[in-house]
């Protein structure tokens, strides 16, 4: 790409944006900036690209006008105006992944899938410098890929978590392991059907060859679907089966014949998380590391921020953030993980799930009580109604939620965060929720304290915590015990 004779527009001047500008200036190209929000040219990343060139376009209009190519942040659907008027007049667009994609030296890792992403690429990264191995993680974690080009040269390896956002505007994209985690019901609000959904994962596999490497979940239905037309070696990870890659068994996660360690000595908990590391295991092996570093960085590796993440433990209350968990299946995942009587929090902005399927598989877990916030707060209401789940409060935003599911929670149990939706109705994304919810409980100490000596210590026999009922701006919003 002649970065030099043509005019790029960035669209969405958020951190991918803001990246991609940067590469394409530092490349001597034409920059011009657009972003629906108009505070944010205020960013003082912003202000900064206007300083070196960039130019600001007010309108889509004015941005066909001047420039030859669109450079789209993840934030910003291909059905958006913008990326509509550049298709009408025949000019080029391409993704900020897919710039920096073509721009990589190191071989790359690239992980997809609707669950498990950041952990299995956190897994990676911890095997690949257990192994001495310089690497770098970006697109949806860590740096954008733009920002990766730079530091991930020949000997270094890139892995990188790709989203369907970044999916819709990849093309060439052609890494030398392609890991897809499994697919379920996610981000139908933008991409309106689970075919186009499907079809969007399965684009991280169109361009392997035999010399690259497909690393699919065979107990993912869906996913074993997708090997039939992969024109690659398939390697496979499963719980379930025996397979050609990495399985469990015997309580044990093999990588085809070799026992890499016992599934008891992981780090993280959960059988996710042995979906995950299974993932992780194959791709590394595959890649050439050692079963001895793998399995070191495995049994040794922290939890992942925002993903069963425990921030505060608080008048015998233990908080876990697991602010990652946007759609049912992660948040389930975490439900099943809980080994004590459990407050959900639940809500955020409406992804349209079935969260009929939700509610259904909550029962016989170990949530007690669910409070439910945010934009889609009636919906998950309406769902828990026909479920016949009675232990319900409503509340219509997130900082309140979290202080009823504090003074909900008794001695004992666990606030669990896992909102099975996007952030995006209050907050930037889902690592500012989880931060604010571990400011909140971090700081909810004396109040809770209060509360508490107010009403004596609660024990474990003291009984069902008080009907509370909360208003806002005259609205009844909450209603508990009875569901309604």
């Amino acid at each position: 790409m002649n970065f030099k004779t043509q005019n790029f527009l960035v669209a969405g001047l958020s951190r991918s944006g803001i990246s991609a500008a940067n590469f394409l200036s530092a490349r001597g190209a034409a920059v011009y900036l657009y972003d629906d929000a108009p505070e944010a040219f205020g960013r003082k990343e912003v202000l900064a690209l206007r300083e070196s060139g960039a130019r600001a376009v007010e309108s889509a209009e004015e941005g066909v006008q001047a420039c030859d190519v669109l450079v789209l942040s993840p934030g910003i659907p291909v059905d958006h105006p913008l990326p509509v008027r550049f298709r009408r007049a025949g000019k080029a667009i391409i993704g900020e992944a897919e710039l920096g994609c073509r721009c990589l030296r190191a071989p790359l890792v690239a992980v997809t899938g609707t669950n498990g992403k950041t952990t299995t690429v956190t897994m990676l990264g911890a095997i690949f410098r257990a192994a001495g191995q310089k690497c770098v993680l970006c697109g949806n974690i860590g740096k954008p890929i733009t920002a990766a080009v730079g530091e991930a040269d020949e000997d270094s390896v890139a892995v990188a978590e790709i989203s369907s956002f970044q999916l819709e505007t990849l093309s060439s994209i052609r890494p030398h392991v392609a890991v897809l985690t499994n697919i379920a019901e996610d981000h139908l609000d933008r991409h309106y059907t689970m075919e186009n959904y499907i079809f969007l994962k399965s684009k991280l596999l169109r361009n392997l060859r035999e010399s690259e490497f497909a690393v699919l979940n065979y107990d993912d239905p869906v996913v074993r679907e997708m090997a039939e037309k992969v024109r690659c070696p398939v390697r496979w990870f499963s719980l379930r089966e025996q397979v050609d890659g990495a399985c469990l068994r015997d309580g044990a996660l093999y990588f085809e014949n070799e026992k890499i360690m016992d599934a008891d000595r992981l780090s993280l908990g959960g059988e996710h998380n042995v979906r995950n590391a299974l993932a992780a295991i194959c791709a590394a092996r595959l890649m050439g590391v050692d079963a001895a570093s793998v399995a070191g960085a495995l049994s040794s590796m922290p939890g992942v921020r925002h993903r069963i993440q425990t921030v505060a433990r608080v008048g015998g209350v233990e908080f876990i953030d697991d602010s990652k968990g946007t759609n049912v299946e992660a948040s389930l995942s975490a439900v099943s993980c809980m080994r004590a009587d459990t407050v959900l929090l639940l809500g955020g902005k409406d992804k349209g799930y079935d969260y009929d399927r939700l509610f259904a598989g909550l029962r016989g877990s170990r949530v007690v009580h669910c409070v439910l916030y945010g934009e889609n707060r009636f919906r998950l209401l309406d769902a828990a109604v026909r479920a016949g789940e009675p232990r319900i409060t409503l509340v219509p935003k997130f900082d309140l939620a979290v202080r009823v599911a504090a003074m909900t929670a008794r001695p004992g149990q666990a606030v669990l965060l896992s909102p099975a939706s996007s952030s995006f109705d209050e907050f930037s994304g889902y690592e500012e929720r989880g931060d604010r919810f571990a400011s909140i409980v971090r700081g909810e100490t004396q109040f809770r304290n209060e509360i508490l000596s107010e009403e004596g210590t609660r024990g474990e026999s003291a009984g069902p915590a008080p009907e509370m009922l909360v208003k806002s701006e005259g609205e009844e919003v909450a209603q508990t015990a009875d569901g309604a």
